[in-house]
């Protein structure tokens, strides 16, 4: 079985995935891409997937207002991800806030550089501060 840090590597890779397609006007189906990547079907996968699509507006909005004079489609595919993955988490989920931010600094550390890492780090605590 795998723990929910292996399974929130699988939504970045998807929504990833997913960014590429939509930049590329590349048609796909949402639960193919999520078969592609998890080959395990799992509720918190969709759950976390879904949300994040659902929301993408209200979060990138979110994103931007703390981002300090920066916008969210400036950071690259996987680092939009877990910043995407991070706000849901943080403000549709009952995912503990401190879980939520720690893991988004954790798939950051593995994917992001560090100026980006901390980025994303200060992004999740303001709006977490401000929740």
């Amino acid at each position: 079985m795998q723990n929910r840090s292996e399974l929130r590597k699988q939504c970045m890779t998807i929504l990833y995935q997913i960014d590429i397609y939509e930049k590329g006007d590349i048609p796909y189906e949402l639960n193919e891409v999520i078969k592609e990547v998890s080959l395990v079907e799992n509720e918190f996968v969709k759950d976390i997937v879904y949300g994040v699509i659902t929301y993408k507006e209200e979060i990138d909005k979110i994103a931007n207002k703390y981002l300090d004079g920066w916008n969210i489609n400036r950071l690259g595919n996987t680092d939009k991800a877990i910043l995407r993955i991070g706000i849901f988490e943080l403000l549709y989920t009952d995912t503990p806030d401190v879980v939520a931010i720690n893991e988004a600094v954790e798939l950051a550390k593995l994917y992001s550089d560090d100026s980006v890492r901390k980025m994303i780090n200060g992004v999740l605590d303001k709006i977490y501060h401000n929740k």
